[in-house]
C-alpha cells in the first residue's frame, strides 16, 4: 500500500506542519555549482571549440562544429516520419497558444500632461531569443510551442533554438513543433555548453538577448550563472499541483490529477485539500487501484510517497488561505463553484475552474503558457508570456515652457541630493 501524508488543518501543530509542506529549500550544490561554472566559462573563453568537446563527451557523439546546426533540409526529411495525427494536434495547439498570446501583447502609448510634457511609452521586442528545448531521456514538443510562439508574437526578429541530440538522436516530433512554431534555426547541443554558447555567442552560435526553457539542474545552474548577460525565465523547481475538491469529482480523476505530476520526476509536488474527509479516503482508494496500471509507477508512487500530501479543512475559506501560503504552480479548483474563491487567490501560477479542467489541458492545448513559476515563486512572478520578448522604453518631451516649469522642482531635489551639476542642467533650461 502507498503511503501518502496525511493533515488536517484541526491538528495541533497544523502550522508548523503547513509550513513544512509549503517550503521548497533551495538545495546549494557547491560542487555542482564548480562544475557548471568551469563549463560555461571554458565555452565564453574557448567558444566552438569547447561546445564541441562537451557535445561529444556528454552526449556520446563524434562529431566537427560544421555538424551543430540543424539544417532546414534535415528537419524536413525528419518531420516526414511525424503521424499526420500529431502535425494537426500541433499546429491546434499552436492555433490556440497563439489566439491566448495575441491578447497579452502591449502596444506603445503616449499622452500630454497639464504642463505640456508629451510622455509615453515605447513597446519593442527583443532581437533574438534562445530557446532550450530538452532531449535525451525526454523529449518535449509541447515546450517548443510554449517557449517559441509567445516570442514570435512578441515580433523577436530571430529565434534560436537548442536542443541536445545523445547518440546522435533527433526526435522528429520537437523539430515538427519547431517549424510549426516559426524558429529560425537550430543547434544539436544541450547542457550547460548550451547556455553559455547562446549567452556569450560563438562562432557559429548566435549570442542571443535572453534564454527561456526548462533543462535539468545543469541548465537550470547555467542559466542563473549567465542571468546579467542574458535575461532569462526563470529558475524552475519541481512541478506541483495543488488541488482543491469538495467531493463532487469523481475521485478516479483526481487520482489521475495527481498522477499527472507525480510522473514527471520524483520531487513533483501532488497536493489535494478537501473539505470533506471521506473523500480524501476515496481517492486514496483510487489511487492504490489506478498505480499498478500506469507505466510510470515506480516515478508516480515515489513522488507521492515523498511530497505527495491530503490535508482536511473545515471549509473553503481554509482552502484558500492554504493556497495562498502554497502559491501552487499548478491549482485545480475542483468543486461545484469554483468562482465563488477564485477572485481571492492571491498566489497561483496557472488556475483551472471546475471538475473537467484537467491541468493537462493546460500543459499542451488550452492556450496560456505551461512554463509557469514554481517553489512559491507565484507570490512575485507569473507565467511565461509576450510580455517576457518586450521591453518598455519610456519617452519625455519637454519644450521651452514645460522644460522651464520642471526646471525649480528638478533643481530644488538635485540641489537636495548634493548633485549640482543636475542641478545647473535643468537651471539652464528655465526661460530668462
Amino acid at each position: 500500500m502507498i503511503s501518502i501524508k496525511r493533515i488536517c488543518d484541526s491538528d495541533k501543530d497544523f502550522i508548523n506542519s503547513l509550513k513544512e509542506v509549503s517550503t521548497v529549500i533551495a538545495q546549494n550544490d557547491p560542487e555542482l555549482t564548480k562544475v557548471v561554472s568551469d563549463i560555461v566559462n571554458d565555452v565564453r573563453l574557448r567558444g566552438d571549440d569547447a561546445l564541441v568537446e562537451y557535445t561529444n563527451r556528454f552526449d556520446r557523439r563524434s562529431i566537427s562544429i560544421n555538424d551543430i546546426e540543424i539544417t532546414k533540409d534535415i528537419w524536413q526529411e525528419n518531420i516526414k516520419s511525424v503521424s499526420d495525427g500529431l502535425i494537426n494536434a500541433l499546429k491546434h495547439a499552436a492555433s490556440r497558444i497563439t489566439s491566448y498570446a495575441k491578447k497579452q501583447k502591449a502596444e506603445s502609448w503616449k499622452y500630454t500632461d497639464d504642463d505640456g510634457i508629451e510622455l509615453g511609452q515605447q513597446i519593442t521586442a527583443i532581437e533574438r531569443a534562445g530557446i532550450y528545448v530538452p532531449g535525451g531521456k525526454a523529449a518535449y514538443p509541447s515546450s517548443v510551442l510554449m517557449n517559441c510562439i509567445p516570442a514570435r508574437v512578441a515580433g523577436v526578429d530571430e529565434i534560436i533554438m537548442v536542443v541536445p541530440t545523445p547518440d546522435d538522436n533527433l526526435n522528429p516530433i520537437v523539430l515538427a513543433a519547431a517549424s510549426i512554431a516559426g524558429v529560425d534555426r537550430i543547434f544539436s547541443i544541450g547542457g550547460a555548453q548550451a547556455v553559455a554558447a547562446l549567452a556569450y555567442g560563438t562562432k557559429t552560435v548566435p549570442q542571443v538577448d535572453k534564454i527561456v526553457g526548462p533543462g535539468n539542474r545543469y541548465v537550470a545552474e547555467a542559466k542563473r550563472l549567465v542571468f546579467g548577460t542574458v535575461g532569462i525565465d526563470m529558475i524552475a523547481g519541481p512541478s506541483e499541483v495543488l488541488i482543491i475538491a469538495d467531493g463532487s469529482c469523481n475521485p478516479d480523476w483526481i487520482a489521475m490529477d495527481m498522477f499527472a505530476q507525480a510522473e514527471h520526476d520524483e520531487d513533483a509536488r501532488s497536493i489535494l485539500v478537501s473539505t470533506n474527509n471521506a473523500y480524501i479516503d476515496e481517492v486514496y482508494v483510487s489511487i492504490c487501484k489506478l498505480l499498478p496500471e500506469m507505466e510510470r509507477k515506480e516515478i508516480i508512487e515515489s513522488a507521492l510517497e515523498k511530497h505527495g500530501v491530503f490535508i482536511s479543512v473545515e471549509n473553503l475559506d481554509a482552502a484558500v488561505k492554504i493556497i495562498n501560503q502554497i502559491a501552487p504552480e499548478h491549482l485545480q479548483l475542483a468543486i461545484q463553484q469554483p468562482e465563488s474563491i477564485v477572485s481571492q487567490v492571491r498566489s497561483a501560477g496557472a488556475i483551472f475552474l471546475g471538475s473537467y479542467t484537467s491541468e493537462s489541458l493546460g500543459d499542451y492545448c488550452a492556450g496560456p503558457n505551461h512554463v509557469l513559476p514554481t517553489a512559491r515563486s507565484a507570490r512575485f512572478s507569473s507565467p511565461l508570456g509576450v510580455y517576457d520578448f518586450q521591453k518598455r522604453t519610456s519617452i519625455i518631451k519637454c519644450g521651452p515652457d514645460s522644460a522651464s516649469h520642471l526646471a525649480q522642482t528638478a533643481s530644488e531635489l538635485a540641489r537636495g541630493e548634493g548633485l549640482t551639476a543636475h542641478a545647473r542642467s535643468a537651471e539652464m533650461r528655465k526661460n530668462k
